[in-house]
């Protein structure tokens, strides 16, 4: 079974950034769309991003130009720069993708806490 490892998460002040990682146990390469969803607390959980195998990306409007997601398919790695970020960003982060071979996966969560 292939499996999704968050990490980056933490504390930060309004205005900092931070960079989530995703690792994956496999290859990531079969995987057309790999996304960024997270779940503030008492939300519902929600799509922050998506990034295609081809490098198409696409960003909920209350992230757009301020994150930024990226994936490295030869290190089977996808990243979430975020950068200017607001209170409201907190949430747990969750990094996700469908595989071919072993259906919907998701990470573990890592907590993000804008806070001063």
């Amino acid at each position: 079974q292939m499996q999704l490892v968050e990490s980056g998460g933490g504390l930060v002040q309004p205005g900092g950034s931070l960079r989530l990682s995703c690792a994956a146990s496999g290859s990531i390469f079969s995987i057309y769309a790999m996304n960024w969803y997270r779940q503030p607390p008492g939300k519902q959980r929600e799509k922050v991003a998506i990034i295609t195998t081809g490098g198409i990306t696409n960003y909920a409007d209350s992230v757009k130009g301020r994150f930024t997601i990226s994936r490295d398919n030869a290190k089977n790695t996808v990243s979430l720069q975020m950068n200017s970020l607001k209170p409201e960003d907190t949430a747990v982060y969750y990094c996700q993708g469908t595989s071919p071979q072993y259906g919907e996966l998701w990470g573990q969560g890592t907590q993000v806490t804008v806070s001063s």
